[in-house]
């Protein structure tokens, strides 16, 4: 049972549903409404009923597809583990799970081959897998191993209880100490597999701190208070600052860029509470070394 929160009012129910929801697509959740399998407050409604906030959800979740996804001998860094759950840090360039155009060769695959009983409660092709990280994005990603704490750890993201820090290296020299990003994210209009700020899009919310000042660009430590698609990207593209080796949401042939070598953005801290034991987790990945490797060759460029 889920309790929709006040921010939900005026929103369709399908959109507010993806928005309590974040690690089912909103296809998936679409298609539980059309279905019958979503009752608000006992009453099966239309993807386009506005709700008012406060209504009592009640979703029965179809069974996993068949298993899809085959062992792979991927490496993988273990951050921590324990009997309920593991945090590895995964590298740029490995897709967290398959997709279109993507069978295999992704963490999921590394993850059945380490971990041979995850639960499969978001689907077969997810597997422990509670939330994501873009293909370029390096960092830690938290995965269960049993299925209430893949509820629980569902739960969390979802609530918003999970405090996530990311490193971002971007163009230019951000003046100010710190600062928030507050700008809805939808689909850009023009390109629909990337995003954007549109005034009818989901609430997004991004804290920011700057963690040290190159000649022509800026370390800055990024607290994504909702999690949405390309969050980081879009907010910081939005105010100027676009992360530096972004190919979609960057600068054409900005300084620095041809010496990045990646995306420079790492998911660099995770905290919440277990979902078992309720002790407070903080787990950290490590800047890689060609992160690491690519701040310096920034740091020698000279200054304007």
């Amino acid at each position: 049972m889920l309790e929709l929160g006040p921010e939900a009012r005026g929103t369709r129910l399908d959109r507010a549903l993806a928005d309590a929801l974040p690690e089912h697509s909103r296809s998936a959740i679409a298609q539980w409404i059309k279905d019958g399998r979503v009752r608000v407050d006992g009453e099966v409604l239309p993807g386009k009923h506005k709700v008012e906030g406060g209504e009592q959800i009640e979703i029965v979740i179809p069974p996993p597809r068949p298993a899809t996804v085959e062992p792979e001998a991927i490496p993988i860094d273990v951050l921590h583990e324990d009997p309920y759950l593991v945090a590895v840090n995964k590298p740029t360039g490995l897709t967290v799970h398959p997709g279109s155009g993507q069978p295999d060769g992704t963490l999921a695959n590394a993850l059945v081959h380490h971990f041979r009983e995850l639960p499969e409660l978001i689907g077969s092709d997810r597997p422990g897998i509670v939330h994501r990280l873009d293909k370029d994005t390096s960092g830690v990603i938290v995965v269960a191993k049993t299925e209430p704490a893949q509820r629980a750890l569902s739960a969390a993201f979802a609530e918003r209880t999970v405090d996530k820090t990311y490193l971002a290296c971007v163009h230019g020299r951000v003046e100010e100490e710190n600062g928030e990003i507050d700008g809805p994210i939808g689909r850009a209009p023009k390109h629909r597999t990337l995003m954007a700020i549109r005034e009818d899009g989901r609430p997004a919310l991004t804290r920011w701190s700057v963690e040290r000042r190159l000649p022509r660009h800026t370390l800055v430590a990024c607290k994504p208070v909702t999690g949405r698609t390309h969050q980081l990207r879009v907010h910081l593209c939005s105010i100027h600052h676009p992360i530096v080796g972004d190919r979609y949401y960057g600068w054409k042939s900005a300084p620095g860029d041809q010496d990045a070598g990646r995306l420079l953005l790492h998911a660099w801290r995770i905290a919440f509470a277990h979902p078992v034991t309720g002790e407070a987790l903080s787990i950290e990945a490590p800047v890689p070394a060609d992160y690491t490797a690519a701040l310096e060759r920034l740091a020698a460029l000279p200054g304007k």
